[in-house]
């Protein structure tokens, strides 16, 4: 199986995975409820157009933001990293309301952003205008099993931004259209040490002789939430990995606050036959989500 390797030329794109249209009616920002298309965003705001932002993205069910404290305490520690003094409103009732207005009732992904507002380019304190808006959208019930490639472009995880996320978001939406350009769901990153590290919007785990493993966090991943979930109820191993481990793995499965562990069922060119550990750790996070 070889790395896919090349540049951004042409090539016949499949079709997106569906996702349920909706029209979102109002989001929430700085304290007030405003319709959708009122988005109060300032054109000096850094957050739009230097990417100095946060966010957080999270499930929703039955108007219940699900593992709201894990989201909470990880968008604290990294407005802290950036130096900022951010009151953060406890959403659980913004939410509610919030899911309420756009009759989402049932399952829902919540964003989440802290912007840095207008300010000089070489400060990061946040001005006098920066927001705090959540959105809501549909989010389907059910996780299809995927197909992922390993990215042309290496992870920095030495990066100031490692383990923030962030708004800075070009990287991974330039490496996802890459993969699904050649015919894959999703790309995973290897660091600048040759180690695996994470998905374009996930975490990476696999199985092999029956023990789950995932990069550690000093591989340039992401702390995610489901990341968090999944070492807890899987009893995940974090150590180094590479490529090799990754193609030598009984099972393989991404992770993510919104979908829980997601099946990868191609690996480039290799088929993988589906496993009972992903299987059963999708049951287990269904019960944990079910609301």
């Amino acid at each position: 199986m070889n790395v896919r390797t090349g540049g951004l030329e042409p090539a016949a794109r499949p079709p997106a995975t569906a996702i349920p249209t909706h029209s979102m009616n109002e989001i929430w920002c700085n304290g007030r409820f405003l319709p959708a298309d009122r988005h109060p965003g300032a054109a000096q705001d850094r957050g739009g157009f230097l990417g100095l932002g946060l966010f957080e993205t999270m499930l929703a069910v039955r108007g219940r933001v699900v593992f709201w404290d894990r989201h909470q305490v990880r968008l604290r520690q990294s407005c802290a990293r950036l130096g900022w003094q951010v009151e953060i409103p406890d959403f659980a009732e913004i939410a509610a309301e919030l899911l309420a207005r756009n009759d989402l009732a049932e399952r829902a992904r919540l964003r989440l952003v802290v912007t840095a507002g207008s300010g000089p380019h070489n400060d990061l304190a946040p001005g006098a205008d920066r927001l705090i808006w959540l959105a809501a959208f549909p989010q389907p019930d059910t996780a299809a099993p995927i197909s992922v490639t390993i990215s042309p472009w290496p992870r920095n995880e030495r990066s100031p931004l490692a383990g923030l996320k962030t708004a800075c978001y070009a990287e991974n939406l330039i490496a996802l259209d890459h993969a699904r350009r050649g015919g894959f769901d999703e790309t995973i990153f290897l660091n600048t040490a040759g180690q695996l590290c994470e998905a374009a919007t996930a975490n990476v785990f696999l199985v092999r002789d029956g023990r789950v493993l995932t990069p550690p966090l000093n591989s340039g991943c992401l702390p995610g939430v489901g990341r968090e979930i999944l070492l807890e109820i899987a009893g995940a191993e974090e150590i180094p990995l590479t490529a090799a481990d990754l193609r030598d793995a009984d099972e393989i499965f991404l992770t993510s606050a919104t979908r829980g562990p997601v099946i990868v069922n191609r690996l480039e060119g290799d088929p993988l036959p589906p496993g009972p550990v992903a299987a059963g750790l999708r049951e287990r996070w269904a019960e944990l989500t079910a609301g």
